[in-house]
């Protein structure tokens, strides 16, 4: 009796996991829809991402899966494809962007639109950010299709335009203007990565929350005069204190279920003295002493903790005999998500301490929102997927301490979850990396994150 129940289970479990594709056979496949998406030149600015979205309509229409084409601009569309589930549990969003940051041709080795393959890598811009995260969303959608996989919600695929600094045109325009066509109630999008040490597998991060953009402005108004005679008002001066006082100022430390996570599974793969860090963090004994390690020799991680504050750009003064009536700074502001700004701004002014100096919010583009929960059975089917295709790794949820467009869907109550393809981290040191001058990715990555997107797709969407 019990082998005829276990047999029965065991053939259960089959009828419900989904077809398995032949990957050897689609590695040509994705490889040709890669290299044409990168050699598709998206710069952002200018912003023209009109070849990239009718290269992926051609290829899913022929298909049989229907799209949709919406544009603010000319040149600037934004696609979205559906397959259709049988609606017993809201969709699942696939959002991808197909604009890239601007290049600089002369400083590539491989020409930034290439899609050059050598030594087992491909060089281009947008191999890391976006095109790996749109040609596995692409790859997927084909394959639900192709291998006619039974759903129970709808997939849907976005590809965005704008997202590297004009989303007005992209996730913005689409939430104001067409949220029916995107709503649901997961997202997976750009904003992890699975991280490689020495050759060896050691965390795959997903970007649950992000820290909120504040951007203020600092400007102080003083008498202008001569060089030769010092003034009790120079403004360069007040400005220069301002900035001292405002960059000196240690934000509290502030967790969230993500980042709470991140650094409890963090010191479980870490070395010892990293881990006695991590899980010290709110030991009243010895969080000072940590937080200051942390911000002299883990910045990332200290910007994790905290709202952050970093002074970017400081205008005054035109020439070098005379004190100029006016001089003012930039901060860069980031904010973690449960932030109360007025009473930010109200003790960022105390800490500079100064009447003269004028403190100006820049208005707000994205609004704080909760973190994407931990306890949903998307982020279960990613750490499942996680040990099946990168196995020896762990799964970390992290709040990026940079923007992404997710931060827009969790606004509409969307579960978002920022997935990427496996990086060495040693490549950031050496220059390659995501907005450098030599994105690459390896090219047997791009086969894996392909399968990922499969594994983490059928278990959330496909119907047993």
């Amino acid at each position: 009796m019990i082998r005829a129940w276990a047999f029965a289970l065991f053939s259960l479990s089959l009828l419900a996991a989904p077809p398995t594709p032949n990957w050897a056979a689609l590695e040509a496949e994705t490889l040709r829809h890669f290299q044409a998406l990168v050699r598709l030149d998206t710069s952002d600015p200018p912003g023209h991402e009109a070849p990239a979205v009718e290269y992926l309509k051609q290829i899913l229409e022929a298909e049989g899966i229907p799209c949709k084409v919406f544009a603010l601009e000319p040149g600037r569309p934004n696609l979205v494809a559906r397959l259709k589930g049988n609606g017993s549990k809201k969709p699942l969003l696939l959002m991808a962007h197909t604009d890239v940051v601007n290049v600089d041709p002369a400083k590539w080795t491989f020409p930034p639109f290439s899609a050059a393959r050598d030594n087992g890598y491909i060089y281009g811009r947008g191999t890391l950010d976006d095109k790996d995260n749109l040609t596995a969303a692409l790859m997927t959608m084909l394959l639900l299709k192709r291998l006619n996989v039974p759903l129970d919600r709808d997939v849907i695929f976005l590809a965005e335009a704008g997202e590297e600094g004009t989303s007005s045109v992209g996730i913005i325009y689409m939430i104001k203007n067409h949220w029916p066509e995107i709503e649901a109630e997961y997202c997976l999008a750009e904003g992890g990565a699975v991280l490689r040490r020495n050759g060896k597998l050691s965390r795959m991060t997903v970007a649950t929350t992000e820290k909120v953009p504040a951007r203020a402005t600092l400007r102080v108004r003083g008498t202008a005069g001569h060089g030769s005679v010092p003034l009790a008002d120079n403004a360069i001066v007040h400005i220069s204190q301002a900035v001292a006082r405002a960059a000196a100022w240690r934000t509290p430390m502030k967790l969230n279920d993500t980042t709470r996570t991140y650094f409890e599974r963090l010191a479980t793969i870490s070395t010892p003295e990293q881990a006695a860090n991590y899980n010290n963090l709110v030991n009243p004994d010895r969080t000072a002493a940590i937080q200051e390690y942390l911000r002299l020799h883990e910045p990332r991680h200290d910007s994790m903790l905290r709202t952050s504050i970093s002074p970017t750009v400081l205008k005054g003064g035109y020439r070098m005999n005379v004190i100029p009536s006016e001089a003012e700074a930039t901060l860069d502001i980031r904010t973690v998500p449960d932030e109360n700004l007025n009473q930010f701004f109200t003790e960022l002014a105390r800490q500079i301490n100064d009447p003269a100096v004028e403190i100006t919010r820049s208005p707000m583009t994205r609004q704080p929102t909760p973190p994407s929960r931990l306890d949903t059975d998307l982020f279960r089917f990613l750490e499942t997927a996680q040990q099946q295709i990168y196995p020896g790794a762990i799964t970390l949820p992290t709040m990026s301490t940079g923007a992404t467009d997710m931060a827009l869907l969790r606004e509409k109550g969307v579960q978002c979850y920022g997935i990427g393809s496996l990086v060495d981290e040693e490549d950031a040191a050496k220059g390659f990396g995501a907005h450098s001058d030599q994105e690459r990715i390896l090219e047997a990555e791009l086969h894996r994150f392909v399968r990922f997107n499969w594994a983490v797709v059928t278990q959330t969407a496909a119907r047993p």
